[in-house]
């Protein structure tokens, strides 16, 4: 497999690690957007959420909150953006699942998520509801 991610996860490629543990590792991005900017990813491969087992959706989640923990005690932002840029039609950079947790400050001239994506549905939210619905396995 020719993954930069568990290229880096076997120690392969050298990171900047802020967290790790038995099934997730967290480093700092080389592109950062802000000081702190840190990538999460499961040590598991897996491209996309959808193709995570759920037995390593836990712990990536709680690493998220460690990581923020970690970033909030070192940096003292005033808050932070959090997100996954899912598959090509999100600009996915990297075919490996892995969450940001950008730190975030007043001043720094970002918007919200809501400012990241500019294409108002045409349908109705209750079309869009019944069209989750009659797909839900949950």
């Amino acid at each position: 497999m020719d993954c930069l991610f568990c290229s880096i996860i076997a120690k392969n490629i050298p990171s900047k690690i802020v967290y790790e543990d038995d099934q997730t590792l967290a480093f700092l991005d080389i592109q950062p957007l802000a000081a702190g900017h840190t990538v999460i990813v499961p040590k598991h491969h897996a491209d996309r959420i959808a193709a995570l087992p759920e037995e390593f959706a836990g712990p990536l989640g709680l690493t998220v909150r460690r990581v923020s923990d970690i970033l909030h005690k070192s940096l003292a932002p005033e808050g932070f953006t959090i997100g996954i840029n899912d598959g090509v039609g999100a600009h996915q950079g990297v075919g490996h699942l892995h969450i940001h947790v950008i730190p975030r400050w007043l001043a720094d001239q970002g918007g919200n998520l809501h400012s990241i994506i500019k294409n108002p549905p045409t349908m109705s939210l209750d079309e869009v509801a019944k069209k989750l619905a009659a797909s839900s396995s949950i």
